[in-house]
Order: structure tokens, then C-alpha cells, then sequence
């Protein structure tokens, strides 16, 4: 399994209870693997913030994949400041919306905006940006 890329700790156990290995063989496992340094929750959370930041997701997608994970809050909290203080996130909005608005510019102007805010929630994005810069972007387009 980490052939292939980083786990988290709970990726692990999880895969390793799936495979029916006992509970005592799961906790000397992660506990040789973290000893080894193979498997750090910390440098886990920093590689898949660096890995989901270059497909263009916002800091609060990131934040539930990461918790999903079995990553620890505060590890969390840590990556994703160190995250906004380089991630234009309003300038990557933009970018993204701009691109998706002219993919429906022959779509009714109102359906068109709210299916680009549907679209960038998805990914992640806050509320308060998606809506500033979808309607900076409106009142220049229409």
C-alpha cells in the first residue's frame, strides 16, 4: 500500500482490519511503521494538501478529505494555514469560473451563475468567495 503513495494511519488500520489481520498484529504493524517513519500523519496531511491544491480544490474540500482520513485536527489546522498563506484561493475561483461560465454562455444568465456556484462549492471553495467573484464576473459578462 505505500508502494504507491503516503497513508494515513486510520488508511491503514482500516485496510489491514478489511484483510483480517488480528488487532494486535494492526497495532505492531502502524507502531513498526511509524517507528520506521514509513507512515507520519504530518507528512501525510502535507502531501495530499500539495496534491489536491494542484487539481484546483478549496480549503475546505481538503479539510473533509483530510478528516475523512483519520488525520488528527489539529494537523489539520496547521496544513491548511500554512496552505492560505501561499493559495490565492479568490484568483483560482476566478480562474475556474471564468472557465465555466464560458462553457454556458448559451444557457439563461441566472441558471448559468448558479450552476458555476454549485460547481465551485463542490470543489471546495468558500461561500462568501464563489458568490464576490461570481458577481464581479456577471456584471462584467452580462
Amino acid at each position: 500500500m505505500l508502494k504507491f503513495r503516503l497513508r494515513s494511519e486510520r488508511e491503514l488500520e482500516t485496510r489491514l482490519k478489511k484483510k483480517k489481520f488480528s488487532e494486535e498484529a494492526t497495532r505492531q504493524v502502524i507502531a513498526f511503521l511509524r517507528e520506521k517513519k514509513f507512515l507520519d500523519d504530518k507528512l501525510f496531511a502535507k502531501s495530499w494538501v500539495q496534491f489536491r491544491v494542484r487539481r484546483s480544490l478549496g480549503a475546505r474540500r481538503i479539510k473533509e478529505e483530510l478528516a475523512l482520513k483519520g488525520i488528527d485536527k489539529e494537523i489539520i489546522k496547521s496544513e491548511l494555514e500554512e496552505l492560505k498563506k501561499n493559495y490565492p484561493e479568490d484568483k483560482i475561483v476566478s480562474k475556474l469560473a471564468q472557465e465555466r461560465l464560458s462553457k454556458l454562455h448559451g444557457i439563461e444568465p441566472r441558471s448559468a451563475q448558479r450552476r458555476v456556484y454549485a460547481y465551485l462549492i463542490r470543489r471546495g471553495f468558500s461561500p462568501e468567495i464563489v458568490i464576490d467573484v461570481l458577481n464581479n464576473l456577471c456584471r462584467q459578462t452580462f
